[in-house]
């Protein structure tokens, strides 16, 4: 009876195992009795005592394989996904030596070089300047591997070079030793990212100041233009009493006219270097509101990083194309947020939020906003004047000339008070509801 009872203890459980139990000694009680019944009954109870002990024996094995099994599966699944990780991730291995000892598929073609054709050169071949002896001598176990100049060169057998990070680990090897793992990053596109935003904020220096040039040009052509005019008719007045002088005021007369002249010409000078710089020569185009700030990221960050600023978007991007000339809109957006940025310094919490909505069929809605002290009532008129500024070393053009871009576009620009608790700069850009939003 004890094979059926085991057969039952690794098949079923607990009340299926005692019911065999149970029928075993219930059959060997009606079987024709070879003892006494107070034997019977002792041996009965043996029976089922060690029949029990040997059906927790058993219950106790499925429970470990049960148990191992499902450590197999976690495991396999486990290294399945570390593997998937790794396959992505570019890893060398090398000797204690620094002398490369394998390289994963995408280490392979990070470098343009096979295993086989790898294996066993120095790693400073491919990292010119790597030291092995600075892994080893650190003594951490892991950790980011510095470079002099911030990054290391990594290069291929063309004689190309690329920027590179590195991670390293100790391992214990498989025969002993130690060997080290390298993880590697390809900063190529972070470095172009950079370049490229580099390039961007350069570009908008460039338009700033000619933008500025031509608000002073602007504000000067207004501010002379009365003073000129009042000396040009000075000179026609004194050329009026030269010519009734006769010949005794000829010589004067000349030059009394030639001055004149240049009077009008400084004039007109003036009025044409405002035409050629100003906003309103350039071209809008068809440009998605949210693409334009979304480029503006890493020059926003390093604003509010400057400052310990966050700044937020919030710039809903369906059917946000609209009538813009990018440069000039993006540079009127970094000039608006540098202001809101400067405005929130002394805040416990600064905030700064540019939000863009559609507003409407015809128009998007942009406005920079801040949690800052906001506008004072009495000032809220002379901010966009030229030459008007709070900021010691300020010119007063800033505002000016955003205005003067954001009019350029169609728009009007005006300040008003934040949900935030500060001030909020907005404007309307046109929009072009025909187009469809990619």
């Amino acid at each position: 009876m004890v094979p059926a009872v085991v057969v039952t203890a690794l098949l079923a459980r607990r009340p299926a195992t005692a019911l065999a139990i149970a029928l075993s000694i219930a059959v060997n009680l009606i079987l024709p009795p070879r003892e006494s019944l107070s034997e019977a009954l002792t041996n009965a109870a043996l029976f089922a005592g060690v029949t029990w002990l040997i059906a927790e024996i058993c219950w106790g094995f499925r429970a470990l394989n049960s148990r191992t099994r499902d450590l197999t599966q976690q495991l396999a699944a486990k290294d399945a996904m570390l593997n998937t990780a790794l396959a992505s991730v570019p890893v060398v291995t090398l000797e204690a030596n620094g002398d490369i000892r394998r390289l994963n598929p995408a280490a392979a073609d990070l470098f343009a070089l096979t295993e086989k054709a790898a294996r066993g050169r120095p790693f400073i071949e491919l990292a010119p300047g790597f030291d092995i002896n600075a892994i080893v001598g650190s003594g951490a176990p892991g950790g980011p591997l510095e470079a002099k100049d911030g990054h290391w060169t990594g290069l291929r057998p063309d004689g190309a070079t690329f920027p590179l990070s590195i991670q390293y680990g100790i391992v214990p090897g498989s025969t002993g030793g130690e060997l080290i793992a390298l993880c590697l990053t390809d900063l190529s596109r972070w470095h172009a990212a950079d370049a490229q935003a580099r390039e961007l904020h350069a570009q908008l220096n460039k338009v700033w100041r000619l933008n500025s040039l031509g608000e002073m040009a602007a504000t000067l052509a207004h501010e002379l233009n009365q003073p000129l005019s009042a000396a040009a008719t000075y000179l026609h007045a004194s050329q009026m009493d030269m010519e009734r002088a006769g010949p005794l005021g000829d010589s004067a007369l000349r030059t009394t006219a030639l001055a004149k002249g240049q009077l009008l010409r400084a004039g007109q000078i003036i009025r044409r270097m405002r035409e050629l710089l100003s906003p309103e020569a350039h071209r809008l185009d068809s440009e998605r509101a949210s693409s334009m700030v979304e480029d503006l990221g890493p020059i926003l960050t390093m604003i509010g990083s400057s400052k310990g600023v966050t700044i937020r978007l919030d710039v809903e991007a369906r059917d946000d194309r609209v009538q813009a000339e990018r440069i000039q809109f993006q540079q009127a957006m970094v000039n608006l947020t540098r202001n809101a940025v400067e405005a929130v310094g002394d805040h416990t919490a600064p905030e700064v939020v540019i939000i863009g909505r559609v507003l409407s069929d015809t128009h998007y809605s942009i406005s920079v906003e801040d949690n800052g002290p906001g506008i004072a009532e009495d000032q809220i008129d002379r901010i966009f004047q030229p030459m008007t500024t709070t900021k010691s070393g300020g010119m007063g053009l800033g505002l000016s000339v955003t205005r003067t871009i954001v009019e350029s576009h169609g728009g009007r620009l005006q300040v008003s008070r934040s949900a935030l608790g500060g001030a909020a700069f907005s404007f309307n850009l046109n929009r072009e509801p025909s187009v469809e939003n990619a």
